[in-house]
């Protein structure tokens, strides 16, 4: 996220006061330059105007002149009156200084060091020159130079507020943030009221991680300057990294309403909304950042954030690819564009683009964490566990890298490393799904304590098909003395309820009674330290409704086909799934086809509806003791990676599950079985993207069937 730059630094500009004259000229200046210091510029232009048609290269006049365009942001004007000045007086200092302030605005940088250093050889104890001369050197990043001048400035004048309070600036730019703090306070020490002082020391106190003191610094800042627009979006930031995302907002929109052009408020108020998931809104805010400043490459970078985030990966690359061409060596935009390109499947340019993140910024530890993710996709393993390692060697606590390191493991058979590092989820903020982790106040219990007598919360907190799946440690639980209450999704509850060792059943989101210790289900492997050869099978009492069993019998009618249950697609789009139209040219038409999902994608309904062969029910699928039953009456379930996959594994129902060329830690690599589901026969993909293969082995593997059953 974008932070407000430091508070612009005071330029210096000196009014010249000519020497008492008895004449009308003198009369006039006194007159204008009364004028000018109330703020009447239109009237001090006037008089000064008046002087120089009497006296045509009056040096006073022309260098008032000079100051007044200044102020009215006539620069070139200013800069034209300056020259003349000091074409009649070449050794007047402050006439120097004033045009070096002229310079600066207009970004001729090496002509206003000229000018201030001219200034300077003629008045040797200049402060304010000196305190000007740095703010041009910290522009042109000479910072040791900048830090001199500076200091020298504080030399001739030690109570400068405005040069501790730059030198401050350079500090910080330096990485000497302490130091830069210590500018802050003598600043402050000497200008108790100094806002802008307060806001920078507030930066520096956030980028030191001590937030809530840089919560009270631009709050004092604020106290003092409350119309300080730069305050509210620095104070926005901090509560955002806080986690108190409402209050950020409030903050954002308080800087906006002060200052509606703040193109950076309105960027990071979108970051925010991102966070709060409403992308939507996230859209606008990065939209009217980019409206107000078109060359914001940040605001670029977050509006791809935001569309990635609503699925427009096409557009969200775009943005991202605006960004680097305003500013090549942007680090984080090159790893988000790599991360777009894995999500569209372009996993050679993602490598690409995360090499170029890591190029230009050779300690970022997310990088190398998604560079390791695209490795592993293109099954380039070893590369990948390398890439995660070094992650963590760059950063001990990135929840990212350690997450997918865990997950490699997995994958790989090592699941003591692999369910050891699987606890970092409840760490990982990018992980939407483990984000409302639960706040117990009883202890979590990891295999160490007894449970003898205890009570334990067991409790379902990914998908649907992995709470079938891990229901299996339920009955493990209860031989160890202790009293078992399982929640799971409402969905679920019908379905789980006969599970052995379970003495109370509740859905998600009901009042749970007391217990005395509570385990999410995918910490169990941890707690009873699974093992390849110690998964627990599945005979855990999960059986199909009889009377379901029944109803759908009734409704299928009688059998004179073998029957084969299909689950194409998740309720997204992913990796994992198919579409109807790739998978219906390999279906035997000697074979009676029942949908298993519940939901159909847009991209299927039309599809689905020509093809009467398949038979889908919708709605009818009340919840999964529904879908169990018609598991039940298949002959063979075909799934991609779902809960009916699952669900079927759990039945002992024949299962063919059809698996991407990076498939989910769970069905492990180079086997066609798996150890969770004895029943299930694995289909995977040898290519990346092609599921060519894979349906042809579906399709003669159902000739075969069809043979069989004949």
């Amino acid at each position: 996220m974008p932070r407000p730059p430091n508070i612009p630094k005071r330029k210096f500009l000196t009014l010249v006061k000519s020497p008492p004259q008895q004449n009308q000229v003198a009369t006039l200046l006194q007159q204008g330059l009364a004028l000018h210091q109330q703020g009447k510029f239109k009237d001090a232009q006037a008089i000064y105007e008046k002087v120089l048609a009497i006296q045509e290269n009056h040096f006073d006049a022309l260098q008032l002149l000079g100051a007044l365009s200044m102020q009215t942001k006539e620069l070139t004007k200013a800069v034209d009156f300056l020259t003349k000045a000091l074409k009649i007086n070449p050794n007047h200092a402050a006439c120097y200084s004033n045009r070096g302030i002229v310079l600066e605005e207009l970004k001729h940088l090496d002509e206003a060091l000229t000018n201030y250093d001219k200034a300077i050889s003629i008045k040797p104890d200049y402060a304010e020159a000196y305190s000007n001369r740095g703010n041009v050197l910290q522009q042109l990043g000479c910072l040791y130079e900048a830090l001199t001048s500076y200091d020298k400035a504080i030399s001739f004048k030690p109570d400068f507020v405005e040069a501790y309070s730059n030198r401050g600036n350079v500090l910080k730019k330096m990485g000497r943030l302490y130091g830069a703090l210590t500018s802050y306070d003598k600043a402050i020490s000497f200008k108790p009221d100094y806002a802008e002082s307060y806001s920078n020391r507030g930066n520096v106190l956030q980028q030191l991680g001590r937030f809530d003191e840089a919560l009270t610094s631009y709050d004092k800042a604020i106290s003092f300057k409350p119309d300080y627009a730069e305050a509210y979006s620095s104070l926005g930031n901090v509560l955002k990294k806080l986690g108190r995302l409402d209050e950020a907002l409030t903050n954002y929109d308080k800087a906006i309403s002060i200052k509606p052009d703040y193109a950076d408020a309105h960027s990071n108020r979108g970051v925010v909304l991102e966070e709060l998931k409403r992308s939507d809104e996230a859209l606008i805010s990065h939209n009217k950042a980019i409206s107000i400043k078109p060359d914001y490459a940040e605001a670029y970078s977050n509006r791809g954030s935001a569309l990635q985030q609503l699925g427009r990966l096409d557009e969200a690359l775009i943005n991202y690819d605006k960004a680097i061409s305003i500013k090549p060596d942007y680090a984080d935009a090159h790893s988000n564009r790599g991360n777009v390109l894995q999500q569209l499947g372009r996993l050679d340019e993602a490598l690409i683009s995360h090499n170029k993140a890591i190029s230009i910024k050779p300690d970022y530890a997310e990088a190398y964490s998604n560079r390791g993710s695209a490795l592993q996709q293109l099954g380039r393993l070893d590369e990948a566990l390398t890439s995660y390692n070094k992650a963590i060697s760059i950063k001990s606590d990135d929840t990212l890298a350690h997450w997918n390191l865990s997950l490699l493991h997995l994958l790989e058979g090592n699941f003591k490393n692999g369910w050891q590092g699987y606890e970092w989820r409840w760490k990982n903020e990018n992980l939407p799904e483990f984000k409302e982790k639960r706040n117990f106040s009883e202890p979590l219990w990891l295999g160490a304590e007894s449970l003898k007598d205890k009570t334990i919360l067991l409790y379902a907190e990914q998908g649907l098909g992995d709470s079938i799946q891990f229901c299996r440690y339920v009955p493990l639980v209860a031989q160890l003395g202790a009293r078992v209450i399982l929640e799971v999704q409402r969905p679920l509850v019908k379905l789980l309820k006969g599970i052995e060792g379970v003495n109370q059943i509740i859905a998600k989101g009901d009042a749970l009674p007391n217990f005395d210790y509570q385990c999410p289900l995918l910490s169990l492997p941890l707690a009873f330290k699974t093992e390849l050869h110690t998964i627990p099978q599945v005979s855990y009492h999960i059986t199909s409704d009889r009377e379901k069993v029944a109803k759908w019998k009734a409704i299928l009618g009688e059998k004179v086909k073998p029957r084969v249950g299909l689950a194409w697609s998740g309720s997204a789009i992913h990796k994992r799934s198919l579409t109807l139209s790739k998978l219906q040219p390999y279906l035997n038409p000697d074979v009676d086809y029942i949908c298993l999902q519940k939901e159909i994608r847009d991209i299927d309904k039309a599809l689905l509806a020509q093809h009467r062969e398949i038979k889908y029910f919708g709605d009818a699928l009340e919840d999964f003791t529904d879908t169990a039953a018609l598991c039940e009456l298949m002959d063979v379930v075909i799934s991609v990676d779902t809960s009916v996959a699952h669900l079927a594994g759990t039945l002992g129902k024949p299962s063919w599950v059809l698996l991407p060329f990076s498939p989910d830690w769970r069905w492990l690599l180079d086997r066609d079985d798996s150890p969770w589901y004895p029943s299930a026969k694995l289909y995977r993909q040898e290519r990346i993207g092609s599921w060519n293969g894979v349906l042809e082995k579906v399709q003669s593997d159902l000739i075969k069937l069809v043979n069989l059953k004949n």
